[in-house]
């Protein structure tokens, strides 16, 4: 009857999802009905393991995430976790042999969360490849069914979006992450001193990776596109959002998209998708 507690971790990973994420729930949904089981779980393992090192403060976060490490990938081995959250992700990565090398960059780029990392130019890709690229390459292998032809194609453009999104969250975060975690994850810039020149600097990379990832968000198949269509111009809106305000108004208050206007969202990538705007 694993039936049943699969049927539980599948559940536990969906509540993460909507509990940490009114956005990406909202894209998951926009999803063929097929891939939101596996998106949700592949989210609420990312999730699980950022809050390790984000929320976690009166605990040993190394040691936490260290078992969440071994644990993962004894699960991947063993084909079940008495932890449903990787329980759920385990379930993916076999089903949809996702490459276990993804799995270990992304942990990598959790472990540098767990002490102050002055970032060079270098550390900064590293950091983004591991936090955000391969988790778009994650749900590519589910979005692709096993078409290797098509992740490859697809693989430049869903890198792109994943270093996107988590600039635009660097610049939506600044405040928390520096002065509530201590983190800097812009190179070369001193926060304490964050000008406007400075964030237009990062804003210009920001354009054109979204650019570049529009392109590839065309190039889905159907089941997918209006999902990740609909993260993106919820994340553009964002970013819009962002662009308006100057460098010394983001270091003092997280800029937000209320819940209200990421409905509106929805239904406007509804309608763009039909009229075959995208």
């Amino acid at each position: 009857m694993k039936e049943i507690f699969d049927q539980l971790s599948a559940d536990c990973s969906r509540l993460t999802t909507k509990l940490y994420s009114t956005s990406f729930s909202y894209g998951i949904y926009f999803l063929g009905k097929e891939l939101r089981q596996p998106i949700h779980a592949i989210y609420g393992f990312v999730r699980l393991a950022d809050e390790i090192v984000d929320s976690f403060h009166d605990y040993n976060k190394k040691f936490l995430l260290d078992k969440f490490k071994q644990d993962t990938f004894e699960a991947i081995t063993l084909g079940i976790s008495l932890n449903p959250v990787i329980n759920s992700f385990q379930k993916v990565v076999n089903q949809y042999d996702i490459d276990q090398e993804l799995i270990v960059l992304f942990l990598k780029s959790m472990e540098m969360d767990l002490s102050e990392q002055k970032y060079t130019s270098e550390l900064y890709q590293e950091y983004i490849l591991g936090s955000a690229e391969v988790v778009g390459l994650m749900c590519l292998k589910v979005f692709t069914h096993g078409s290797t032809a098509d992740y490859e194609q697809l693989k430049p453009y869903a890198m792109k979006l994943g270093s996107a999104f988590q600039k635009v969250n660097f610049l939506r975060d600044v405040k928390a992450d520096h002065q509530t975690l201590g983190r800097n994850y812009f190179p070369s810039v001193n926060l304490a001193l964050f000008c406007d020149r400075q964030k237009k600097e990062i804003e210009k990379e920001i354009e054109t990776e979204f650019a570049i990832a529009l392109k590839g968000i065309k190039l889905l198949p159907a089941a997918s596109r209006n999902g990740v269509y609909l993260s993106y111009i919820y994340y553009k809106k964002l970013f819009t959002k962002i662009k308006r305000l100057s460098a010394e108004k983001i270091m003092t208050e997280r800029i937000r998209i209320s819940n209200t206007h990421k409905v509106g969202l929805m239904f406007d990538s509804i309608i763009r998708n039909r009229l075959n705007v995208i």
